[in-house]
């Protein structure tokens, strides 16, 4: 692997991309509700992240990717493409994922958002979910190693019956969307020839796709990009960008609700 170390000013400016990317996710909670369409959301992300934020939304026109940001719903993993004939209705979980480019700089972040009132199996998915990437991210500091992170998530996930999707994966990120390393969320992914010792200044998501059924997955062969679990039920994702420092981690995309939040 040829995993990149950044510098501190290039942390301080991924700092500033991640904090942008989320303030969109900020941004857009209130609009989340029953009757929106995954269309409109998708604009008035597009609008904000250009016109306010005066940043480049990256998934545009990546590979081919038609949309700013991915909108995934229920049985979707990751990768939905926004529409405005998906229009959410009471009971839907959804993920907004986004990622802001500024100065040239990646900024990488997603969450689930609840659309109306959501059955309480649904919220348990998406809370388990969220506490699979805290784990992980509270083991990120200098000497911790990928293994360790995929295997803290899946035994937790695991450990609440549900599964742990393998084809897809976090990865380093910078000047580059995607760089190495690959971050799986399993532990015997792992080997001695892929697994990594972290070091300080190493930057990379982590973003643990969790369903409520079997790990199987399905990619939509007609767009290309949008992944759904093959049972097709319910499966939640959430996502934060990160720099390894000195003695541990600071989430560069954390947002003021979460408690490794920290004022630039």
């Amino acid at each position: 692997m040829n995993v990149s170390i950044k510098t501190p000013d290039e942390i301080a400016a991924m700092r500033i991309a991640g904090r942008l990317a989320a303030d969109v996710l900020e941004m857009i909670t209130p609009y989340v509700k029953p009757g929106i369409s995954t269309g409109e959301l998708d604009q008035i992300c597009h609008d904000y992240i250009v016109n306010v934020q005066n940043a480049i939304p990256a998934p545009l026109n990546y590979n081919g990717f038609p949309k700013s940001v991915c909108t995934s719903v229920n049985e979707v993993i990751c990768h939905g493409i926004p529409s405005d004939k998906k229009i959410l209705k009471d009971g839907d979980i959804l993920n907004i994922d986004v990622t802001v480019i500024k100065d040239g700089w990646h900024g990488d972040t997603n969450r689930m958002y609840y659309v109306g009132t959501v059955p309480e199996h649904a919220k348990r998915l998406c809370e388990v979910t969220q506490e699979c990437l805290y784990q992980a991210i509270a083991l990120v500091k200098p000497g911790c190693t990928l293994s360790d992170i995929g295997t803290t998530i899946a035994k937790h996930a695991r450990g609440k019956h549900y599964s742990v999707v393998e084809e897809y994966c976090g990865h380093g990120i910078g000047l580059v969307f995607h760089e190495d390393p690959q971050v799986l969320h399993y532990g015997e992914g792992y080997n001695r020839r892929n697994d990594l010792v972290l070091k300080e200044g190493m930057t990379f998501t982590i973003e643990p796709m969790i369903n409520a059924g079997k790990k199987q997955t399905k990619l939509n062969t007609k767009d290309g990009w949008t992944v759904t679990t093959r049972d097709r039920r319910l499966s939640a994702q959430w996502e934060h960008t990160m720099a390894v420092t000195a003695d541990g981690v600071e989430v560069l995309t954390a947002r003021p609700d979460e408690p490794f939040y920290r004022e630039l």
